[in-house]
């Protein structure tokens, strides 16, 4: 079997990532358009190449929201298969504590707006969640899932550590 080959038989999860960011008792989420559907989720999107994960996450808030955030711990890292497109997802669920924001700012396309919402308004929200991860995360947050940054490593173009 060639090496082509046998790189194409090998399976590839979505690596994505999230930011729970909370305002007191509320936490910043997003309305979107989800194959002709409105839902609800965290900021959050996938990890692109040569891209640190924790970049990605403030990145994709800010893209998201019009909110720049600075992450403070992941909470979480969670495997799931997708109800939307059946395929493996990697999820890694970062705090983050928002520092400002652009009202003005355009943002992504299908996103509808972004809101601040208390817990109880996010697990009253049921199916239209994105994803059971979104009240993991924020259950998580809430119970003190707090790991340090410093325990994800990043080595830019095959550099060694």
């Amino acid at each position: 079997m060639s090496s082509a080959a046998t790189t194409d038989a090998i399976w590839r999860p979505h690596v994505t990532v999230a930011c729970v960011v909370s305002d007191g008792a509320r936490f910043l989420m997003v309305e979107e358009e989800v194959n002709g559907r409105l839902a609800y989720n965290q900021p959050a999107g996938h990890l692109e190449d040569r891209e640190r994960l924790v970049d990605a996450a403030a990145r994709e808030t800010l893209e998201e929201t019009g909110w720049a955030v600075q992450p403070t711990h992941l909470i979480g890292v969670h495997q799931w298969r997708s109800t939307e497109h059946g395929e493996g997802v990697i999820r890694f669920s970062f705090a983050a504590r928002p520092l400002a924001h652009d009202p003005a700012r355009r943002l992504d396309a299908g996103i509808r707006r972004a809101l601040w919402l208390s817990r109880a308004e996010i697990a009253a929200l049921g199916e239209r969640l994105r994803s059971p991860l979104v009240l993991e995360s924020i259950d998580a947050w809430l119970a003190g899932a707090r790991l340090p940054l410093d325990m994800l490593h990043w080595w830019p173009d095959g550099a060694t550590p």
